[in-house]
C-alpha cells in the first residue's frame, strides 16, 4: 500500500512539475534543472523537481542536495512549519551530510520567524533558541555563531518582557505576592537580559512596600553586585543606606 501510494504521489509530482520532461535525465541532472529553477526564484516549480527528485533517486548522492533546497523553497515561499520539517528531516535522515550544519540553522531560523509578538504564545520562540542553542553547541566555529547568540538575546528578552508584564499586572491589581514573584522569577531566569535589572529594582521597591525588610536587603545586594553601572543604582544605594543597618 505504501508502495502504491509513493508511485501514486511520484505521478502527481511529475504531472504537476514544470516544463521540462525530466523522466530521462540522471539525478545529477535533475538536480541542477532544479536548482536552476530555485536560483530563477520560481520557487513552487523548484519545490517539486526537489520533491521529484527524492521521490525518484532514494539513496543518490544528490538527495541531501534535495533535501536541504527543497527546505529552503519552502523557507522562501514563507511556509515556515513545512521548512521547518524538511530541514529536521535531513539532520534526522543524512546525520553526515555536509548541509547538516546549515540545515540546523535553517531549523532555528525558521521557528525564529514564527516567533510572535511578547503577548502572544511564546512557543515558537521557546523552540527557536533551543535550535539555536543546539546549532552553536554543535558547530562552534561556524561564522553564523555570532548570529545565533544575537537572536537568542533578542527572543530572551522578548520572554522576559512577557514574563515582567505579567507581574506589572500582578502590581497593578495589587496581588503583591504574586507579583513579587514573578518580578523574582524574571531576575531568575532572564537576569542578563535588560528586564533582569527592571524586576528586581520593582521587586525591592514592592518588598519595602511591604515591610519585607530582609528579603529587600538580600535583593539590595544582589542588584548591587550584579548591576554596578545601572541607570537605577543611585536609588539602590539610597535604599542601601536607608534599610541596612535597620
Amino acid at each position: 500500500m505504501k508502495s502504491f501510494l509513493a508511485i501514486f504521489t511520484l505521478i502527481i509530482i511529475i504531472g504537476c512539475s514544470g516544463g521540462r520532461d525530466t523522466t530521462l535525465l540522471t539525478p545529477d541532472e535533475h538536480f541542477n534543472y532544479a536548482f536552476e529553477l530555485f536560483q530563477k526564484e520560481d520557487y513552487q516549480d523548484a519545490q517539486l523537481e526537489f520533491q521529484s527528485i527524492l521521490l525518484q533517486y532514494p539513496g543518490s548522492a544528490v538527495n541531501d542536495d534535495a533535501q536541504y533546497y527543497l527546505g529552503l523553497t519552502y523557507f522562501r515561499r514563507g511556509q515556515y512549519l513545512l521548512a521547518a520539517y524538511e530541514f529536521s528531516k535531513l539532520i534526522r535522515d543524512i546525520p553526515a551530510s555536509e548541509f547538516v550544519p546549515d540545515a540546523q540553522y535553517m531549523l532555528a531560523e525558521s521557528y525564529y520567524q514564527l516567533s510572535p509578538p511578547y503577548p502572544l504564545d511564546q512557543a515558537y520562540t521557546r523552540k527557536a533558541i533551543e535550535e539555536f542553542q543546539a546549532f552553536i553547541d554543535f558547530f562552534p566555529l561556524s561564522p553564523k555563531v555570532a548570529e545565533a547568540e544575537q537572536k537568542i538575546t533578542e527572543m530572551n528578552n522578548k520572554l522576559a518582557e512577557k514574563l515582567y508584564n505579567n507581574a506589572v499586572i500582578y502590581e497593578k491589581m495589587s496581588y503583591y505576592k504574586a507579583a513579587i514573584k514573578y518580578y523574582g522569577d524574571v531576575h531568575e531566569i532572564y537576569h542578563d537580559t535588560r528586564f533582569g535589572p527592571l524586576a528586581l529594582y520593582k521587586k525591592i521597591q514592592l518588598e519595602i512596600s511591604r515591610d519585607e525588610i530582609a528579603s529587600a536587603k538580600r535583593d539590595i545586594n544582589k542588584f548591587l553586585a550584579q548591576y554596578p553601572d545601572h541607570e537605577s543604582v543611585m536609588s539602590v544605594r539610597q535604599l542601601e543606606e536607608q534599610y541596612m543597618n535597620q
